[in-house]
């Protein structure tokens, strides 16, 4: 039997870890598959996906190409027609369908620590891509969502609000400045850059607001402990690093191309060799990619 084979593109693409990740669940599932990376640049996208990612059983798409590729396919799942987001595309017999597991890695990643959104409030730091699949989620779970942005993203902040409350009947959704979150909150969620390297010392919020939150959950996953997460620790708040999510979002990618199941503590290890083999490939924290 031939092998299948699957990718992940975006640009750039140099330190993605999805490979490593990839590679040892094809290995756990018995899955005979090869995956591999390519730096695609968005105006190269159209090209690429004609001549060379259509022979490929799937491939993954991380930033700056996941909106981008929606007008390229062939079909879109119901949900990623939802989120406006695709990161994960099958090959059917050459009809290219597009899916997005990053609200899955996100509520999986979740639950596999105990934590709930169903009637939470979560308060989302930032409105790009991140921001929008973990805002997505959690209001698709019944809970409500703030967006909390910066000044100049404070359109998109509200952009992303409608698109919400339009799309998802009876969210509650609002938005305001990252200085201004106010009350308490359930979750919070930095779905910023804030923290990645070369500024790991970077930390979106300070101790007062944290002192109102009763979770932190970091999407950065490089470094593993970023600033915000510490200052949570030195406050005594549970919280949780980006790798989960991204180890989770692949699984759920993987179920889509092969019906491949995996259990939370073979995830959890994953985990656990994910993060070493980036120190050992890496040395020094690096950007951020799923």
């Amino acid at each position: 039997m031939q092998k299948k084979r699957f990718a992940v593109i975006g640009h750039p693409i140099g330190h993605t870890m999805s490979p490593f990740i990839h590679s040892r669940l094809f290995r756990l599932a018995g899955t005979e598959a090869q995956y591999g990376a390519a730096d695609v640049p968005p105006e190269d996208l159209s090209a690429e996906l004609e001549h060379r990612l259509r022979d490929l059983d799937g491939f993954n798409i991380t930033i700056p190409l996941k909106r981008a590729v929606i007008p390229l396919l062939d079909a879109l799942d119901g949900k990623a027609a939802q989120f406006g987001s695709v990161n994960t595309v099958k090959n059917e017999n050459g009809r290219l369908t597009g899916y997005t597991t990053d609200g899955d890695g996100f509520r999986m990643a979740l639950a596999a620590a105990g934590v709930r959104l169903e009637g939470r409030r979560t308060v989302v730091l930032g409105a790009g891509g991140a921001a929008r699949a973990v805002a997505f989620e959690a209001a698709r779970a019944g809970g409500t969502v703030t967006v909390a942005a910066r000044e100049h993203s404070l359109p998109a902040a509200r952009e992303l609000c409608a698109d919400l409350t339009k799309k998802i009947p009876g969210t509650r959704a609002d938005f305001c400045l990252i200085r201004n979150i106010g009350g308490e909150a359930d979750l919070l969620v930095n779905a910023t850059p804030v923290g990645m390297y070369p500024n790991v010392e970077g930390c979106p919020v300070g101790a007062d607001l944290l002192q109102r939150v009763r979770f932190v959950f970091d999407a950065v996953y490089n470094p593993g402990k970023t600033a915000l997460l510490r200052l949570a620790d030195e406050n005594g708040i549970p919280g949780l690093g980006g790798m989960s999510m991204l180890v989770w979002q692949a699984a759920a990618a993987q179920g889509i191309w092969t019906g491949a199941r995996f259990g939370a503590q073979a995830v959890a290890r994953l985990c656990g060799e994910a993060s070493f083999e980036m120190k050992k490939k890496f040395g020094v924290p690096r950007t951020v990619q799923p």
